[in-house]
């Protein structure tokens, strides 16, 4: 790890956030690398799900905060998408060795992390705290932070019964059919502390939902008491981009779950469910006759990302895209003025 730079929290503390994302699992992480990288630094903010969080081997683990944390300071591997480049797995070999559970892979990089995260919960401090602990240590600029600091766990309900989100995620590979999708004691949690005053703080462009599964890495978030209303209140406009290319997931689960649980896997049906929320839906190129709700602008352009560059690219479009729907609405509330003084 880096020694923590305290420019770090000068500069996420003080700077007003200026766009903030709501993100979960690899696909989403690409988009919020490539805002990242073309964000001044400090100008951004990253809302993790954590309905993928669970307790395993004694320790508390956020596979997407994790994610977020690896791929922004450039410790991914570039090959799974998770995890730490570079890794070795001593402690897993050691543990099948004994007959231990070895379904959930832990590398010995990784590992530090969460015996450090189960050490500083338990000893009472908040997921929040932890997570901004990580992100300063090493060397990242954009603030990340957990949905909330209660915990909040996704659970399916499937032909095998009821089962934990990475227990059918990993242990399954997904091989059950979904009935039915639950996040257990959202109703209770309370929205994380920095969240509320980003959204509403008058400097903010734009809301980004990254293009990541809706139904288990976005809706945990959705899901919070008050994250949909204050995402209404929002004055910045809030664009997602559809997960769905085409009919399929580029990674992951995402269609299949929709098809068993009687969506239509396709750009429009995401759209739909978050009609309540977005102002902007931006679609690829190959679904470029994607219907999107009423009211809600819809934007075609190429969304695969592969490389780098593809990251940057699509993240510069979103950002284009808030500016000049930002341009509309002033526009708006200017000609409004003027009538209303006639």
């Amino acid at each position: 790890m880096l020694d923590s730079d305290p420019k770090l929290k000068s500069s996420s503390e003080t700077r007003p956030t200026s766009v903030i994302a709501l993100t979960g699992g690899v696909g989403g992480a690409k988009l919020a690398l490539g805002l990242h990288r073309i964000l001044a630094p400090g100008d951004f903010m990253i809302i993790c799900n954590t309905g993928d969080d669970f307790y395993h081997l004694g320790l508390e683990i956020s596979p997407d905060i994790d994610t977020v944390l690896y791929t922004l300071s450039g410790l991914a591997d570039p090959s799974r998408g998770w995890g730490r480049r570079d890794e070795t797995w001593n402690f897993m070999a050691a543990l099948e060795e004994i007959g231990g559970h070895t379904w959930f892979q832990l590398g010995d990089q990784d590992l530090a992390t969460h015996i450090e995260r189960t050490k500083r919960l338990t000893e009472g401090e908040t997921l929040s705290a932890v997570t901004d602990y990580f992100r300063q240590q090493l060397g990242i600029a954009t603030r990340i932070v957990p949905m909330s600091d209660d915990p909040v766990r996704t659970r399916l309900r499937t032909t095998m019964g009821w089962i934990d989100f990475q227990d059918y995620f990993v242990r399954q590979n997904c091989k059950p059919s979904v009935r039915e999708i639950a996040f257990d004691n959202v109703e209770t949690a309370r929205i994380a502390p920095a969240i509320l005053p980003a959204l509403s703080d008058p400097h903010l462009r734009a809301v980004v939902i990254c293009p990541s599964n809706p139904l288990i890495s976005v809706e945990p978030i959705l899901a919070v008491p008050g994250m949909r209303r204050a995402l209404r209140s929002c004055t910045a406009p809030v664009i997602g981009i559809s997960p769905i290319i085409n009919g399929q997931a580029v990674r992951g689960p995402a269609a299949k779950l929709m098809e068993e649980l009687g969506f239509e896997p396709s750009a429009s049906a995401v759209a739909q469910r978050y009609t309540d929320v977005i102002d902007t839906w931006i679609v690829d190129e190959s679904d470029a006759d994607a219907r999107v709700p009423t009211g809600v602008e819809k934007v075609v352009t190429e969304t695969l990302m592969i490389t780098i560059k593809d990251r940057e690219k699509l993240a510069q479009k979103v950002l284009a895209v808030a500016q000049q729907r930002g341009r509309e609405e002033s526009s708006v509330t200017m000609t409004s003025n003027v009538m209303s003084d006639d």
